[in-house]
């Protein structure tokens, strides 16, 4: 259910309440596969994944705002079925540290390479455009959350390419949001084709932009298809993130 700006103004202390907007952003790890099994999601929602209606807020598909809940990319990552993702509790561990509301941007897809956020195809685009978005009620874009990779492993052209496409992704959003400050967030991959996996894990952490921190998932547990996150790994991931983006960011 869409919050209208009446209950927002109920929930909100002052018109004036401060809007921190993150966008989420990659492929299947960040729009979850916490708890899907057999193309079935359990429906258990973690603590720290809970709902604040209050705090936390997501844009919709429909680039309506409304309450978030897991999972976060049901409306985006459309064609698989989504879980538990990190988005939920990076905001709820993020929460008590800042002053005013949370609104999380979902634009990941399963299943993509870095080749399609290239500026102008639709992924990039789709992203810049719920970013200004979310923006344009007024918010201010803190960073953006990006796990990307997976789907780069298999190729050796591909994971030979990761580390310039992604450094064209980063400079492209900055410029086309005017942030070039912009913080991002980037984790380094735990799975994918074994074949090219250390080559993308390494352009990831060799990538050296200013405001960029990398935040490595190896170690994190993986689902039976060692290649998607747990329900716990991807909680733990979220604190991750929360932690990177509080102790650079925050």
């Amino acid at each position: 259910m869409g919050i209208s700006s009446s209950t927002q103004k109920d929930e909100q202390p002052t018109t004036t309440t401060k809007k921190h907007i993150f966008i989420l952003s990659g492929q299947s790890n960040m729009a979850g596969r916490g708890g899907v099994k057999n193309k079935q999601w359990d429906r258990l929602v973690p603590h720290d994944c809970k709902p604040d209606p209050s705090t936390i807020h997501r844009l919709n598909a429909n680039l309506i705002w409304e309450t978030a809940q897991d999972p976060l990319h049901a409306d985006i990552d459309t064609t698989k079925t989504c879980g538990i993702g990190p988005g939920m509790s990076f905001a709820n561990a993020v929460k008590d540290y800042i002053t005013g509301v949370i609104d999380l941007v979902p634009c990941a897809v399963g299943g993509t390479a870095i080749k399609e956020w290239a500026k102008g195809q639709k992924l990039y685009e789709d992203m810049v455009r719920r970013a200004k978005s979310a923006a344009s009620s007024g918010g201010e874009i803190k960073a953006m959350l990006w796990f990307q990779g997976e789907s780069d492993a298999s190729s050796k052209t591909d994971a030979e390419s990761y580390k310039p496409n992604m450094e064209n992704l980063i400079h492209n959003i900055r410029s086309d949001l005017e942030l070039p400050s912009l913080p991002i967030i980037q984790v380094a991959i735990a799975s994918g084709d074994e074949g090219y996996l250390e080559v993308v894990r390494e352009a990831q952490k060799a990538i050296d932009l200013p405001n960029l921190v990398c935040v490595d998932a190896k170690g994190l547990e993986l689902k039976e298809d060692n290649l998607h996150l747990t329900t716990e790994a991807q909680v733990q991931l979220g604190h991750m993130l929360a932690d990177a983006y509080l102790s650079h960011f925050g």
